[in-house]
């Protein structure tokens, strides 16, 4: 349970986290209100490692073993707050996901009139590498503003500005068209600050009356429409983030292994093998142009006119065609 006993262990809050149970947040919360045990002891800091061996309990109910990282793009819609609870009683993004979602946290936020992509996941650990500033991935926003911004105007969000005494690092900014009273902008960054856009473009003079995130990193909005949700891929997981826990329906096929066969399916035939029989090509359908302009197909077999094809049935029966030359006489005794 100590850090003597397991130095190499995980910080109880990140294996709270990983759980699914709580957010590494909500975890040292759990702990600093007396609801977490180990071992049967109840723990009051969070500055505590634990191993594989340790039992942990919160509100008495044993931790469930970490499940594999999963993560989800979700359309978030206007209108709704990226919170577990609202003390203002407001509907909030949990509020409207699908019923069958496990148990996820929101990486990062969006705010209550902002939409766009908001990714999800059920592991806390996760959630904190992707919120990190030192992960560097790029945020990028369509943004519609009042006003007519130019290059003057937009270039303190390219330089970097500073608002009431807090520094904001450079934005990159594109001016995409003008519409009417309004313009649309797309927007680079690399930080998360709370209303970071809306308040950079108000230092500018501008007012943002939409904002939508169409990507974070390499992950995309692409076509997902409001309120939908789509999990990332194991394989596109494990290529950005580098992890390494397959789950069970995308595990590598071991090299030199043989596919299994279907019941009833013939076995595929070896690399190199003649095959039993050669079947014939497929007759021209009736559909087929050449049919309309009168295209007669050449009949198959030895007969050179309107035959059907068959093999004549015994010598003198039928003269030879010209094809066949002159027949054969018997064979000299020996």
């Amino acid at each position: 349970m100590s850090t003597e006993s397991h130095p190499a262990g995980e910080r109880i809050a990140k294996v709270i986290a990983r759980s699914g149970r709580a957010s590494r947040r909500e975890a040292e919360a759990l702990i600093a209100a007396g609801r977490v045990a180990v071992n049967g002891k109840v723990i009051e800091r969070a500055a505590l490692n634990v191993g594989p061996k340790d039992r942990i309990t919160v509100d008495g109910t044993p931790l469930s073993a970490p499940e594999p990282a999963r993560l989800w793009l979700y359309h978030k819609p206007t209108g709704l707050v990226t919170t577990t609870r609202d003390e203002q009683g407001r509907a909030t993004i949990y509020d409207a996901l699908p019923p069958e979602m496990p148990r996820v946290m929101s990486v990062g936020r969006l705010d209550l009139n902002s939409e766009g992509l908001l990714l999800l996941t059920n592991d806390g650990a996760l959630k904190r590498q992707l919120e990190l500033p030192s992960t560097g991935w790029l945020r990028k926003y369509r943004v519609r503003v009042n006003g007519r911004p130019d290059d003057a105007r937009l270039a303190p969000l390219r330089q970097g500005i500073e608002i009431e005494g807090e520094k904001f690092q450079p934005m990159s900014v594109t001016l995409d068209r003008q519409q009417g009273a309004n313009a649309w902008l797309t927007i680079g960054l690399r930080e998360g600050k709370n209303r970071e856009i809306r308040r950079a473009m108000e230092a500018v003079g501008l007012t943002v009356n939409r904002l939508i995130r169409v990507s974070y990193g390499p992950f995309q909005l692409g076509q997902l429409k409001p309120g939908q949700v789509e999990e990332v891929r194991r394989r596109v997981l494990r290529d950005q983030l580098g992890l390494n826990d397959a789950q069970p329906d995308e595990v590598e096929k071991p090299a030199g292994k043989k596919p299994a066969v279907k019941s009833g399916a013939k076995p595929a035939a070896k690399p190199g093998a003649k095959p039993r029989s050669i079947s014939r090509p497929a007759r021209t359908p009736r559909s087929d142009p050449g049919f309309a302009a009168g295209f007669t197909p050449k009949p198959r077999g030895r007969s050179a006119k309107g035959g059907t094809g068959a093999k004549p049935a015994g010598p003198g029966k039928a003269g030879p065609s010209p094809a066949q030359g002159k027949p054969r006489g018997p064979r000299p005794k020996r």
